[in-house]
């Protein structure tokens, strides 16, 4: 789903911070072109920003039940007093899913977080296992975040905008649309995304495409689709 290569980590060597920011990667990784990597170059420039960008295991073949524990692992590793931002990407966002849904309130509760580009629901893949079908439980999503915000593009083709609609709503989130993102990854040119570094800085909504032009913003009905 995604081509990458394998990732490096900065955890900061458990120094206090104001900001800790997790970047979960999808199947094959986050390769050095990817957005993930640029976002964590960007944000390691910043003071006061510790950014972590773990290597899944066996990242080609993703297993739920050997990604899940480091997921945990390095957020139990965030400081208590840090503003948590967590940016999932593709089967990172599954995992996240996963993860909140069984978390039950044992594990620290994410301030932001970003869910770019999922794959569908009844997405398959032979050498991925446990990843779906994924959970779509809106309460333990707001268990396990404050807010979380959604963010597809057209043309992905792991993910039609009728499924991407659907799970907005099942998810009761409000849902980034972004024309010809295509899965938003090096493949489609993400790469440099200004308008995701001013989320995970700031929280600045809505996400807008590599160029900074118009996106479409839903709520959680697709009904309600609006230019912003």
């Amino acid at each position: 789903m995604i081509i990458g290569t394998t990732q490096t980590t900065d955890s900061g060597s458990g120094a206090m911070s104001e900001m800790h920011v997790l970047l979960v990667h999808g199947m094959t990784g986050s390769g050095p072109w990817h957005w993930q990597q640029w976002l964590a170059g960007q944000l390691r420039e910043q003071e006061g920003v510790v950014v972590d960008l773990p290597a899944l295991p066996d990242a080609d073949r993703p297993v739920l039940e050997r990604w899940l524990p480091v997921l945990r692992e390095r957020l139990a590793a965030v400081p208590p007093d840090a503003e948590l931002v967590v940016a999932a990407h593709a089967c990172g966002v599954a995992l996240w899913l996963h993860h909140a849904t069984t978390i039950e309130g044992r594990f620290r509760r994410a301030d932001r977080v970003l869910l770019v580009a999922p794959p569908a629901p009844d997405w398959q893949y032979p050498d991925a296992r446990g990843i779906t079908p994924y959970p779509t439980d809106a309460a333990a999503l707001r268990r396990a975040a404050g807010i979380t915000r959604l963010v597809v593009g057209t043309g992905d083709p792991y993910l039609s905008m009728y499924q991407a609609h659907a799970l907005a709503e099942a998810l009761q989130v409000e849902m980034d649309v972004i024309l010809d993102g295509e899965h938003l990854n090096t493949d489609a040119g993400y790469g440099p995304w200004p308008s995701v570094l001013r989320w995970a800085r700031y929280g600045t909504v809505p996400l807008n495409d590599r160029f900074d032009s118009d996106p479409y913003t839903a709520d959680h009905s697709r009904h309600r689709l609006r230019l912003v």
